[in-house]
């Protein structure tokens, strides 16, 4: 099974290829220029690994939550190929992305969402898949969901922004921190081969972005 992943919901823009659990990929922060180095990025490894786009099995992407302009080109990078090639497309959660990629077992994702708040979830690896011990929500870092036990890792860009609230919010659970974490295409890839396989992919035109926050700028009075 071959199925190329894209993952742009972040200051990083990544691409993958996944050949039944082999892997190419690229990432790179770009800050703001991922409509600019996402369809090379795409092209480079799939002429790395020798596949031509009808070769594919499927297309999966970032669906978010993240940057509002960088999960939107995730979805309709991934839709334009995909139609174009005839191919079912998944999407996947950024949060549990992060967590795949964390290479931790129980882990408490958290992206910067700005305006003082952060898009969490937190996720167990139990028998070689993530369940969700909190789903994906929009909170303030003081008010995140509380988990249960020991052993848990924080990972992503809400831990760098929000430090000390969270691991205030979850001084008897953390065993450490990764903050330099992002989700990246090749963990979305890993997590889009089971659906793929299950036949769950679905038609290009049906794909859609995960928007937790449908305010995305403070009023001049709020700042």
């Amino acid at each position: 099974m071959r199925i190329l992943a894209l993952e742009t919901s972040t200051e990083y823009c990544s691409a993958a290829l996944w050949q039944d659990g082999a892997i190419v990929e690229r990432c790179k922060l770009v800050g703001q220029k991922h409509s600019e180095v996402l369809m090379g990025m795409l092209d480079e490894v799939l002429r790395e690994a020798g596949v031509k786009l009808a070769q594919l099995d499927g297309i999966a992407f970032g669906s978010g939550p993240g940057s509002f302009t960088g999960v939107r080109i995730a979805c309709g990078v991934a839709q334009g190929l995909a139609l174009g090639a005839d191919l079912p497309v998944a999407g996947v959660c950024t949060l549990q992305a992060l967590a795949q990629a964390s290479g931790y077992d129980r882990v408490i994702a958290a992206l910067d969402a700005r305006m003082a708040e952060v898009y969490h979830a937190a996720y167990e690896k139990r028998e070689g898949e993530w369940i969700a011990a909190s789903a994906p929500s929009l909170c303030l870092p003081q008010d995140a969901p509380g988990v249960e036990g020991e052993g848990w890792s924080g990972a992503g860009s809400g831990f760098l922004a929000h430090g000390d609230a969270l691991r205030a919010r979850y001084a008897a659970n953390l065993a450490g921190v990764d903050a330099q974490a992002v989700p990246q295409a090749a963990a979305i890839a890993q997590l889009a081969a089971p659906l793929f396989a299950a036949g769950r992919g679905m038609d290009a035109a049906e794909a859609l972005p995960l928007y937790l926050r449908d305010k995305v700028a403070l009023k001049t009075c709020e700042r």
